[in-house]
């Protein structure tokens, strides 16, 4: 994989600062030889165009299936192109996926909208290279507003297997009704403010909690989901897998789950649910707001730390909503994680041809702003429409979340979902053996050996 951490997140925060001045492996299958054996040729068949219908894979949520309003204008400029959604639940996405493509029925555009990733896609052979067609194409990322440094992080010997179309970080949403309420200050959107740690975040958070025998008048000062729960020793400084990791093709030779760094570090995070009291509990969370709610969005959490997903359907929120700085938390080069999405083309696509060209009308500037609000408010990687998104979101200054995109470019790390094989299930296996320790059941020195055999098992594979 020529992908290096580091200088994808020095690529990264070279190319926002030009887009915030307006906003990996083995070689894989020739996009020459898929064409040729593809039927994807749509302007044939006697001097008549042919139609064809391809397939867009996506997860079954209002932010993903928008694409669907998209499609009519589509197929008036491309009359020969229909284009099918087919969805799945995020919990059933890859293995669906799987299936269609055992089954012959592989869809011909998806993403890493499920638990695996960029590396186990392509590890498995599942991708298709991009780059003839695009050379074909004659297609240049200038002329879709996406720096070229962002293309990079899909290409592996210098063949693309992914164009990026959406770009989220980590930062945290805090309720101002809350912090009006407890007479607090709200927290800085600035990543250089140093006095703006986890301590502090704690002390504010215990302000704010309300622990009472009636569930409606209880209340949590934050929820901490920083990034997914095998990657959240590293917010605290420790690295639970090898350095070697991004340059061994997702694969690291060493593991540290066992460690007393990585285990100090989760108990630090679970001391907010078990010790200083001021997280609920996932049974807690899963009463108030159902198994799939949100507490935060329920308006019982004052700060909530994840995903800048989170922001789409903020306008709907019930209360006034602020944009914050992640806390710092002891990594003084890590404090938010970066996660570059693309559009991928699979390898047993039979319209390539097709398929790229519902990608790059996806990526157009138009269909980008168009796409934030059809989205609710999803962040484009076209840096025209950038300065859109940050503006979509009513009662939130444009100004803080700008400066959380350009903090956590400058703080942030590649999402591991992205970059190490067998992700889906690495992930899968963490929620499964960290559910008693966040129920309180079990203790992280407890579970964190058995942690550590299974990850080398699954990564050996």
């Amino acid at each position: 994989m020529n992908k290096n951490r580091k200088s994808i997140a020095l690529l990264l925060a070279a190319t926002m600062l030009v887009v915030l001045a307006l906003s990996g492996c083995s070689g894989g299958k020739s996009a020459g030889n898929a064409l040729s054996g593809g039927n994807g040729d749509s302007t044939n068949s006697g001097g008549k165009a042919e139609t064809v219908t391809i397939t867009h894979y996506t997860i079954d949520s209002e932010d993903r299936t928008f694409v669907e309003k998209l499609i009519p204008d589509f197929e008036k400029l491309h009359p020969n192109i229909k284009v099918k959604v087919e969805k799945a639940p995020y919990e059933q996405f890859d293995s669906k996926l799987q299936t269609l493509i055992a089954g012959g029925k592989s869809p011909d555009v998806t993403s890493h909208w499920g638990y695996g990733g960029f590396a186990e896609y392509y590890n498995k052979g599942m991708l298709f290279d991009m780059t003839d067609l695009m050379k074909e194409d004659g297609f240049k990322a200038e002329d879709y507003s996406i720096p070229e440094n962002l293309m990079g992080i899909y290409k592996v010997k210098d063949h693309t297997y992914g164009i990026p179309v959406n770009m989220y970080v980590t930062l945290m949403l805090y309720n101002k009704d809350m912090f009006d309420a407890a007479k607090l200050t709200y927290p800085t959107s600035d990543y250089e403010d140093k006095s703006w740690t986890f301590e502090k975040m704690v002390d504010e958070a215990k302000q704010m909690t309300l622990v009472s025998d009636d569930i409606a008048k209880t209340q949590y000062g934050v929820d901490f989901t920083w990034s997914e729960r095998d990657m959240r020793p590293l917010y605290f400084g420790a690295e639970p897998y090898s350095e070697d990791t991004w340059t061994n093709g997702g694969v690291p030779s060493e593991t540290y789950f066992d460690s007393p760094e990585v285990i100090a570090a989760y108990n630090k995070l679970f001391d907010l649910v078990f010790k200083d009291k001021v997280s609920p509990s996932s049974e807690w969370s899963k009463s108030v707001a159902g198994q799939n709610g949100d507490p935060f969005v329920a308006g019982k959490i004052g700060m909530s730390i994840g995903g800048s997903w989170n922001l789409a359907g903020a306008n709907d929120f019930p209360f006034k909503i602020g944009v914050a700085a992640v806390p710092w938390g002891g990594n003084e080069k890590v404090r938010s994680t970066l996660y570059v999405d693309p559009l991928l083309i699979l390898k047993d696509s039979k319209h390539p041809k097709e398929a790229f060209e519902w990608i790059k009308y996806l990526i157009t500037s138009e269909v980008q702003e168009k796409s934030i609000e059809l989205s609710g408010g999803n962040p484009p990687v076209n840096t025209e429409a950038a300065e859109a998104y940050y503006k979509h979101f009513e009662g939130i200054d444009p100004q803080d979340i700008k400066n959380v995109y350009e903090g956590a470019v400058n703080y942030g790390f590649e999402s591991y979902n992205h970059l190490i094989t067998n992700y889906s299930q690495i992930n899968d296996m963490f929620i499964n053996e960290l559910q008693p320790v966040e129920t309180g059941h079990k203790t992280v020195e407890e579970v964190m050996a058995t942690i550590q055999k299974k990850v080398t098992e699954i990564i050996q594979r």
